[in-house]
């Protein structure tokens, strides 16, 4: 694989078959072209790898995230986006916190109630 564009799902076993290193590298390409990663291109790379992980692997409540989110209007560049900020944002809480155990579980009912409205509401709070 040579080239990651967000707006189109990746071959999910070629996909899960490059090491980390090379999705994170894939995915800061295509940003650096288009100039779309805010603050950190490592970190917005990062958390795209992951989702895009999380898809590849069928993870469901992200594949029914993602599935409303382009239902409901967005792109699939930006339902990642979407879903990667209550990632990012979860994460974060964790760490703050020093949570143990499975944090799955809060991390999928939080993307159940992830929609088009309440990502835009929290993105330009966050501008």
């Amino acid at each position: 694989m040579r080239k990651y564009n967000p707006d189109k799902k990746p071959n999910s076993t070629k996909w899960l078959a490059l090491d980390e290193d090379q999705r994170i590298l894939l995915i800061e390409r295509f940003h650096e072209q288009h100039g779309e990663y805010g603050e950190s291109l490592k970190t917005h790379s990062v958390i795209h790898a992951v989702v895009e992980a999380q898809l590849a692997e069928e993870t469901k409540p992200v594949e029914d995230a993602l599935l409303r989110l382009r239902k409901s209007g967005l792109s699939r560049h930006d339902s990642i986006h979407a879903i990667g900020s209550v990632l990012a944002e979860y994460i974060w809480e964790v760490l703050e916190n020093n949570e143990a155990g499975d944090i799955n579980e809060e991390y999928f009912a939080r993307l159940s109630q992830l929609t088009t409205e309440s990502w835009h509401a929290h993105y330009e709070n966050d501008a």
